[in-house]
């Protein structure tokens, strides 16, 4: 077997070292216990050096630079003990796959996103892969699994991941991750990984030893950036583009979702998006089946999604968290932070994001101090580009106490959050035990082995929201086990009420969405909205279908014109009568079909 690694900073010489034999099972042999093997320059590629040496699926392997201590494969698969262990072979082709896949494309998709380390209490690949049914069931067509590559400890986010090649050993290595997305094909369901490129975690990231991965000609809130512009950029390019190739090709996902993107400090001509982009449709090309990239961007930028031929960067959709800003201050009232712009008129803001997208479109943002964003162009961007939702990971989880929606609001106001989800234009996304109100809250946890960290970790948090009039005794201890504990979900509760009745109306709207095209029409120019900002109702049009939401503790008269019968309500609802006004009941929301 070749082994071969980018390491240009090495001066005296670069040993292999293989442990004595393969660990097929994953035991706790390690590199260094077998003879080390010299590596040659490779005279082709500036900075790279191979050696051949015999392996197997399990063998464990490492890299000693100029003498120093042996380190990680950058481009490991698979770390069995850790980030800071030695790195494992893994043959890609000894997995059987089950189920034939021809892939399942954006355009008409709900997504789910889910934390594998939360959605079961056991935590792993397995565990989950036996709860999907119930989403297939439900009406979701992709799931969209948090980071699994590998972090310090058992549990955590995700987002303080290294070795970006590889998947976290206790969720059940590169084979519980096939073995899940296998389980998820079988039941028609997409897979959606998010990756993180914007930055690596401060534990186990050894990739400075070997190379210019990061650079400080830019700085991110993570310190110095990743270095996608300056001196050795291009093979750091390669890195992050031969993972996310290999997280499409060796996995058979279906899509990732980019993190951050607004944090990848890159001023080349041909930024590392468009490169991303067109390498995914090139393997798309190439596999016979749908790929998609997912951005989160906080830039209100259109051109994030328009497609390359246009002047794009070419990603096929991104998070809209505007429309989730409109959303939560129209439910909640909350005006903090990021929610102010917003909540000065909740209602109009939710029907611009409904709309246009964006509500910061060149205009100016009171958080920001400046104006933002820059218009989509409603006749030619498709509205499935952008994803809406009522929640999400960051939303919950980066609130002090990690608290949803649930702990604030009534059914009825959570049912209407799940109407303006899942009948807008956008591509639906909800986040795991939402479909039944989940009261189990989904906090900020991690498990940092080392104690300076952990303790900084702690008392950054603590400071964090001190500063927002919290008491630190009342912020979760990241590092406390309980602190994830109570982030696992409760699945007993989706039986009891209130929220067996609120999973029921989560199906009835899902199921409207996929039998009435109306409702995934991508022309968002044919949207039509109408709302009372004191009566605090909302209604619009979609085809031939309406849909009206009162958020208002009172009765709610909407005066919606000829409108013949009614296809859903959360409660009880009369068409309009001869006098075209639809008379909705406090708390409530109804999806009514013309004719």
């Amino acid at each position: 077997m070749q082994f071969e690694v980018w390491a240009p900073q090495a001066q005296d010489g670069i040993v292999l070292q293989l442990a004595d034999g393969g660990d097929r099972d994953g035991g706790n042999g390690a590199a260094g216990t077998g003879a080390g093997l010299p590596m040659e320059r490779d005279p082709e590629r500036a900075g790279w050096w191979t050696a051949e040496a015999p392996a197997a699926d399990g063998t464990r392997y490492g890299f000693a630079l100029d003498g120093g201590p042996v380190l990680p494969d950058p481009r490991s698969r698979r770390q069995p003990d850790g980030p800071d262990g030695p790195s494992a072979v893994v043959d890609q082709a000894a997995y059987a796959w089950h189920t034939p896949w021809q892939g399942r494309d954006l355009p008409g998709a709900v997504l789910y996103e889910l934390h594998i380390g939360t959605f079961t209490r056991e935590g792993t690949f397995d565990a989950a892969a036996e709860r999907l049914a119930p989403l297939a069931e439900l009406g979701i067509t992709h799931v969209e699994l948090m980071p699994v590559c590998p972090f310090p400890g058992t549990h955590g986010w995700g987002y303080e991941g290294v070795s970006l090649w590889a998947v976290h050993e206790p969720y059940g290595g590169p084979a519980g991750l096939k073995r899940f997305v296998d389980a998820a094909h079988r039941l028609g369901l997409g897979v959606v990984l998010d990756v993180v490129h914007n930055h690596l975690g401060p534990a186990g990231n050894y990739l400075p030893r070997f190379g210019p991965y990061f650079t400080d000609t830019h700085h991110t809130p993570w310190g110095a950036a990743v270095n996608l512009d300056a001196p050795g950029s291009d093979e750091v390019r390669a890195y992050l583009l031969g993972s996310a190739l290999a997280w499409l090709r060796d996995f058979r996902l279906d899509g990732l979702r980019l993190d951050a993107v607004h944090a990848l400090a890159d001023q080349r001509a041909l930024t590392f998006l468009e490169e991303l982009s067109t390498a995914v449709d090139a393997l798309s090309a190439e596999l016979g089946r749908p790929l998609f990239l997912i951005a989160e961007s906080d830039l209100g930028d259109p051109r994030t999604t328009t497609p390359g031929a246009a002047g794009g960067l070419g990603l096929h959709a991104q998070w809209n968290d505007d429309f989730h800003h409109a959303l939560h201050t129209a439910l909640t009232g909350e005006s903090q932070g990021y929610y102010a712009d917003f909540a000065r008129a909740p209602l109009a803001a939710l029907a611009k994001t409904l709309t246009r997208v964006f509500f910061h479109d060149g205009t100016y943002s009171s958080f920001r101090g400046r104006t933002h964003g820059r218009p989509v162009d409603r006749t030619t961007t498709p509205a499935h580009r952008f994803l809406g939702y009522a929640q999400t990971h960051d939303q919950i989880g980066n609130r002090a106490l990690g608290d949803r929606l649930s702990a604030t609001l009534s059914p009825g106001l959570l049912a209407c959050a799940a109407t303006l989800v899942l009948t807008g234009p956008h591509t639906p996304m909800l986040f795991m035990g939402e479909e039944w109100g989940a009261t189990t809250p989904w906090q900020f946890f991690t498990d940092h082995p080392d104690p300076v960290l952990a303790e900084a970790v702690r008392t950054g948090r603590r400071r964090e929201f001190a500063a927002h009039g919290w008491a630190a005794e009342d912020i979760p201890d990241p590092q406390d086990p309980a602190t994830r504990e109570r982030s696992c979900l409760d699945r007993s509760e989706a039986g009891k009420e209130p929220h067996a009745r609120l999973l029921a109306w989560y199906r009835e709207l899902i199921a409207l969405r996929h039998s009435h095209p109306d409702l995934s029409d991508p022309d968002l120019a044919a949207v039509r909205v109408a709302y009372d900002e004191e009566a605090r109702w909302l209604a619009y049009r979609r085809g031939d279908l309406r849909v009206a939401v009162n958020l208002s503790g009172e009765p709610a008269e909407i005066p919606l014109g000829d409108a013949g019968r009614v296809l859903a309500s959360w409660q009880p609802t009369e068409p309009p009568g001869a006098d075209g006004v639809l008379r909705l009941p406090p708390e409530s929301c109804v999806v009514l079909a013309d004719g």
